[in-house]
């Protein structure tokens, strides 16, 4: 047999459009027959800030079109449309560059195809470090980096540091990048399957799919843009490509197999798994038709006794964007400047949603959510508590110690969540929901001791939190997870940090809200609207 190499993933075509931010920082050397492009590392720093800024205010118009697409959908839900109508407001406010789209400002993730000859006489990941340390330091970010000091001593590391960034080696003289602002509610919805050979029929492969679909749930703020990775030569290989699936980094990918073991995309079974999804009807959140916007599937090789399968989704933050150097200049992708332009002229009609008074006695409150049904939409009035991971730990620190659970927790309702920085002159930073399901293991001890009685938060529940609403009358409220900035624009009044301050922002807060939209999806009587599906 003659030898082949062939290129793992022949990307076929850049259709991204691009705009150019300086012709600074490049020139072009000759060495003997070669042209070698050199690149001032200023320029690393000044792509890196750049890109980083535009990916969390800024979203690809082909996204965007796609909410469009829900709410002129005739098969889509008032819930889907909702949901949908929600996220195109938020672009429209993040777009300002006040309010990033999503509180969780992400993990930042750099991935990068450095040509033979391009020279920077440095450490390129030090200068791409600095560029995202800049824009972390100077627009309303979160920092959301916790670094070990020991096995069990954590802080933040207060400047969103570090990041990943993988450096590949390709031909040529140009340098290439995939920039991801990463949040953990998507990142904790990347799953590794180790299948064999067995999977690779029909009937099994989508049985696996509609059972595994359910893992996602919505707690990473559908609708997603999915990737299912199937073969790789490695369980790391495989995820590495399910990351950049969802971004959209292989749409072009050949659509056929080769006996050199290219990558390619199943369109086929893009179109087969988009419509499982469909039929889960998990829908945008809270019921319908639109759990994903889109799928891809790609096939690659694998070791005859392995058969790894990954699946992870890009969320409402599409926060992907390209870059590259070349000898012309220094670039990023144009990401969309006017997504108002996405909003229909009125609003999707909604039935008018029943109003909570959340400044009355938590027993009164407790009642008047008693009286309806899972799945009622609502509009939240008061005050609410917030506190997320580290604060539960607290909590749970002090009932271990025989101490009394805090009377905020006992008289508000508790929100899971986390602020970015505020803007000068608001009276909040973005500030959505956080996964639900990291406090599950609390709420049971929480409940009995009188606090937690009503949560607020993102994605789907355990059956621990169902039993213990039960057996305490406690409600879990769904809110809706993606649309950060508007809810800080037009939800949120005031913010005031009430208990472990030193924790940054996953400190204690009160906060007042107005308007504030949200779902019954857990109530008192053991009923749970994702439990029904």
């Amino acid at each position: 047999m003659d030898f082949i190499y062939q290129d793992p993933y022949p990307i076929l075509k850049d259709d991204t459009q691009y705009k150019k931010i300086t012709s600074d920082y490049v020139s072009v050397q000759q060495l003997g027959d070669r042209e070698i492009l050199t690149i001032d590392p200023k320029g690393l720093e000044l792509l890196a800030e750049e890109a980083m800024s535009d990916v969390s205010f800024m979203l690809r118009a082909t996204h965007l079109q796609k909410l469009r697409n829900i709410i002129d959908d005739p098969e889509a839900t008032d819930n889907d449309r909702f949901v949908a109508y929600n996220l195109l407001q938020n672009a429209a406010v993040a777009v300002e560059g006040q309010l990033p789209s999503c509180q969780d400002t992400g993990t930042a993730i750099v991935m990068a195809k450095k040509g033979e000859n391009v020279y920077t006489g440095a450490d390129d990941g030090e200068w791409l470090s600095k560029g995202i340390f800049n824009t972390y330091q100077k627009r309303n970010l979160r920092y959301s980096q916790i670094v070990p000091i020991s096995m069990f001593e954590e802080k933040n590391s207060g400047s969103n540091l570090p990041a990943q960034i993988d450096i590949y080696a390709k031909k040529g003289a140009s340098y290439e990048f995939l920039f991801l602002a990463k949040g953990g509610g998507s990142a904790n919805k990347t799953f590794l399957y180790q299948k064999t050979k067995s999977l690779l029929n029909e009937k099994s492969l989508d049985e696996f799919v509609r059972e595994r679909i359910m893992d996602l749930g919505t707690s990473a703020c559908p609708p997603y843009h999915l990737a299912i990775v199937i073969g790789g030569t490695s369980a790391e290989a495989n995820l590495a490509a399910v990351k950049k699936a969802s971004a959209g980094y292989y749409d072009n990918l050949p659509t056929t197999g080769n006996m050199a073991g290219q990558a390619f995309r199943d369109l086929e079974w893009e179109k087969r798994v988009q419509l499982i999804c469909q039929e889960s009807h998990i829908g945008a959140q809270f019921g319908g038709k639109y759990l994903t916007h889109d799928v891809r599937v790609i096939r690659l090789p694998r070791h005859a006794a392995s058969c790894p399968v990954g699946m992870g989704v890009s969320c409402s933050a599409d926060r992907n964007i390209k870059g590259k150097i070349t000898k012309d200049g220094i670039f990023l992708e144009q990401l969309e400047t006017n997504p108002k332009q996405f909003l229909p002229e009125t609003a999707p009609h909604l039935e008018a949603p029943v109003e909570i008074n959340l400044d009355r006695p938590m027993k009164e409150v407790l009642a008047e959510l008693s009286k309806y049904p899972i799945k009622t939409r609502l509009k939240l009035n008061g005050t609410l508590i917030v506190a997320r991971d580290i604060a539960h730990a607290k909590i749970k620190e002090l009932l271990d110690a025989g101490k009394p659970m805090p009377e905020y927790f006992k008289n508000h309702p508790v929100y899971y969540a986390g602020p970015a920085k505020t803007p000068e002159g608001m009276p909040s930073g973005s500030f959505g929901p956080t996964t639900a399901g990291r406090m599950d293991v609390y709420v049971d001890e929480f409940q009995a001791a009188g606090g937690s009685m009503i949560m607020l938060a993102k994605g789907n529940r355990s059956k621990e939190v169902m039993n213990a609403c039960q057996k305490y009358g406690g409600f879990y409220l769904g809110s809706i997870g993606g649309p950060a900035a508007i809810l800080a624009k037009e939800n949120i009044l005031l913010v005031e940090v009430v208990d472990f301050e030193e924790l940054g922002m996953e400190a204690v807060r009160k906060i007042t809200i107005k308007d504030f939209p949200a779902f019954i999806i857990t109530d008192d009587k053991g009923n749970d609207f994702f439990a029904n599906l």
